[in-house]
C-alpha cells in the first residue's frame, strides 16, 4: 500500500509537468501550427575564399560608384549666386545722398517694429537668419518681390542677384541723381532655409546665404553629430525625392560628390545606427548586435567583439554569414568560413560585412550529444529513484 502511494505521489507531477514545473511557459493547447505543405527551401552555401572576398570588394566599389553617379547632379557648383526673395532685408546706400540711404533713425522696412541699428545689424553673423522681432533697419522685400526706392518707386528685385539689384537701382535713379553710386547688401537672409534633423546636437532650420551651404557646413553649423549618428547614410529630401549620402566617404576618401550644395527647402536627416549593425549568434561567448564603425566590419571584428567562439562548444568549420534577408527573405545569400584553415583566418579579416548581416557560429556534434544527455539524465535519475522507492 505504501509503495502504491509513493508511486502515485511521484507520477502526478510527472504527468502534469507543464502545470507544476517552475519557470515561464506558454499553453499551446489553443495554438495550431499551419503548414503550407511545400517542401523546405534549400539555400546554396558559398565557401568564403579569396575569389569571394575579391568579388565582394569589387561589388562594394561598384556600389560606391553608382551612389556617386546618382549624386553628381547635386554637386557643388563653382558659380553660385544668391537670388533675393521675400522676406530678405536689404541695406541700400547711395553715395553723397543720405536722403536715399537707409537712415540710422528711421526705417523703410515693412517687417514691423525694429529694435536694431544698421551698425548693430552689420555686426551680426549674417549667415544665420535674424529673429523677426529684431529686424535690422533696411528694405524688406515685400511678398510681391518688390522694394520701395524714393523717387524710383517700387522696383521688382525678387529672383535677382545683389549686383543686378545694384545696377537696377542705379539706372532708376539716373533721371534724379547725377552718376549715382549705389551699394546693396543683404542684412538678413530670411527667404531660404534648410531643415537639419536627426542625430545632430542642435537640430533646426538653417538660413541659406550668399555663401554656399553644403552638407558638411549644415552638420557643422548644427553643432556636429551625436555619438550614435550614422554619417554613412545621411538622407537628403529634395523636391519629394530621397538621396542617400555617405559623408564618411567624403571625410575618409575625399569624395566631394557627397558634399552637395543645399537648396532652399532641402531636409537633411542624420539617422542613428539602428540600420547599420550586424548580429552575432550561435556558439560565441556574447551573442549580441554590433554597430558598424563607419559602415565597416569584418568577420574577425564581429567574432572578436562577441568575445570569440566557445572553445568547447563551437564548430569552427561552420562560421556562417547570412545576408539579404531583409530585401530577399526567401532567397538570402549564405556564406561559410572554415576557421580551421590558415588562409581562412586571414580571409576573416578581409571580408567586409554588410548592414543587417547575421554571423552564426555552428555547434559541434559532441556538444549537441552532451546537451541531449543533460536533458535526458534528470528523467533517467527520476525513474531510477522511483524504482528504488517501489522496491
Amino acid at each position: 500500500m505504501l509503495k502504491r502511494y509513493l508511486v502515485g505521489l511521484v507520477a502526478v507531477p510527472l504527468l502534469s509537468g507543464c502545470v507544476t514545473a517552475p519557470g515561464n511557459y506558454i499553453d499551446t493547447s489553443r495554438l495550431e501550427t499551419q503548414t503550407s505543405g511545400q517542401p523546405a527551401e534549400v539555400y546554396p552555401v558559398k565557401i568564403i575564399d579569396a575569389e569571394v572576398v575579391s568579388e565582394q570588394a569589387q561589388q562594394r566599389l561598384e556600389a560606391e560608384r553608382t551612389q556617386s553617379a546618382g549624386v553628381d547632379p547635386l554637386a557643388t557648383s563653382d558659380h553660385y549666386v544668391y537670388r533675393i526673395a521675400s522676406p530678405d532685408i536689404l541695406g541700400i546706400s547711395v553715395w553723397d545722398h543720405p536722403e536715399l540711404t537707409t537712415p540710422m533713425a528711421t526705417t523703410f522696412s515693412s517687417g514691423g517694429n525694429t529694435t536694431q541699428t544698421l551698425a548693430g545689424a552689420l555686426q551680426q553673423p549674417y549667415t544665420t537668419a535674424l529673429p523677426g522681432q529684431a529686424d535690422p533697419y533696411g528694405q524688406t522685400v515685400a511678398a510681391d518681390g518688390t522694394v520701395f526706392i524714393p523717387f524710383a518707386g517700387r522696383l521688382h528685385v525678387a529672383g535677382k542677384s545683389v549686383g543686378q539689384i545694384r545696377d537696377q537701382i542705379a539706372a532708376s535713379l539716373v533721371p534724379f541723381v547725377r552718376n549715382p553710386q549705389v551699394d546693396v547688401r543683404v542684412l538678413s537672409f530670411r527667404s531660404q532655409k534648410v531643415q537639419v534633423t536627426g542625430q545632430v546636437k542642435a537640430p533646426g532650420p538653417l538660413a541659406i546665404s550668399d555663401v554656399p551651404l553644403t552638407l558638411v557646413d549644415a552638420i557643422t553649423r548644427s553643432g556636429g553629430t551625436a555619438a550614435d549618428a550614422d554619417l554613412q547614410r545621411v538622407r537628403l529630401v529634395r523636391k519629394k525625392r530621397l538621396y542617400v549620402l555617405d559623408a564618411n566617404r567624403m571625410l575618409d576618401q575625399g569624395d566631394m560628390t557627397q558634399d552637395v550644395r543645399l537648396q532652399a527647402g532641402d531636409v537633411i536627416n542624420v539617422p542613428d545606427r539602428i540600420d547599420s549593425r550586424v548580429f552575432v549568434m550561435g556558439e560565441v561567448k556574447t551573442p549580441t548586435p554590433l554597430p558598424m564603425y563607419r559602415g565597416r566590419m569584418t568577420i574577425a571584428d564581429a567574432l572578436t567583439q562577441a568575445g570569440g567562439i566557445l572553445d568547447s562548444d563551437a564548430n569552427p568549420h561552420q562560421i556562417y554569414v547570412m545576408r539579404g534577408m531583409k530585401e530577399r527573405p526567401t532567397t538570402p545569400e549564405v556564406y561559410r568560413l572554415d576557421m580551421t584553415q590558415p588562409e581562412s583566418v586571414m580571409l576573416s579579416t578581409q571580408l567586409q560585412l554588410q548592414s543587417m548581416d547575421v554571423v552564426y557560429v555552428g555547434t559541434a556534434a559532441s556538444t549537441t550529444f552532451n546537451r541531449v544527455l543533460q536533458q535526458v539524465l534528470p528523467t533517467l535519475q527520476t525513474l531510477f529513484y522511483l524504482k528504488q522507492l517501489t522496491r
